[in-house]
């Protein structure tokens, strides 16, 4: 069955963009597949916990040996990652904090970059275990750091974004961006006309084949 894990990571509510975008997105991904499911998870107002040095002795016990508090301490981390084998697609709406990503995103990620869960090493390297997974990522910022820009050297967050997610195996990735948002909150550019092309974009990505 087709299947969208959509998250979110902004604090913010309904002024929030990215949260706006997500959710067009998840309602066109439906309409274009019915019989379709969707796994919501909204790290923005439901913050991950950090891994923990109890945590991270848990991920490198074998299963069969796992105390109580070991298997307790990895319980978060497995509940993650079966929504992401779970999952066939998704879609992930992260705003830029600092030219990165939030601090709940970060937390969320170290959750999930497991060793023989997620990715695995071997004599010739890393290799990524979510195989066959497609992921959409929309990005938002005040000001203007895609390709191009004077700012553009200042963008740590779409390459770490690539970066993480073709480490586990994602290398089926677009980016959608919306940025210089810091006029349309000023009120300098229409909320509306500035969202139309990124709302058309994000739709059609939707409706794509999965």
């Amino acid at each position: 069955m087709p299947t969208l894990l959509h998250i979110d990571a902004s604090p913010r509510g309904d002024r929030s963009v990215s949260r706006r975008l997500t959710h067009e997105f998840a309602t066109a991904w439906k309409q274009a597949r019915p019989h379709g499911k969707i796994i919501y998870r909204d790290l923005g107002h439901n913050p991950v916990p950090f891994v923990t040095e109890t945590s991270i002795a848990a991920a490198f016990t074998p299963p069969d040996a796992l105390s109580p508090e070991l298997g307790a301490a990895l319980a978060i981390s497995n509940e993650l990652i079966a929504e992401l084998e779970t999952a066939t697609e998704y879609v992930l709406g992260v705003p830029m904090h600092n030219f990165s990503v939030p601090a709940v995103f970060k937390a969320y990620i170290d959750q999930i970059v497991r060793v023989g869960r997620t990715f695995a090493v071997d004599e010739s390297g890393y290799k990524g275990l979510l195989q066959d997974k497609k992921a959409t990522v929309i990005t938002c910022s005040g000001g203007a750091y895609r390709s191009g820009t004077p700012f553009a050297p200042y963008n740590y967050q779409e390459p770490w974004l690539r970066t993480i997610l073709g480490f586990i195996g994602v290398t089926d990735v677009e980016v959608v961006v919306a940025d210089g948002l810091t006029e349309v909150e000023l009120g300098k550019r229409d909320r509306e006309q500035y969202l139309k092309p990124i709302r058309d974009q994000v739709q059609q990505l939707a409706a794509l084949a999965a």
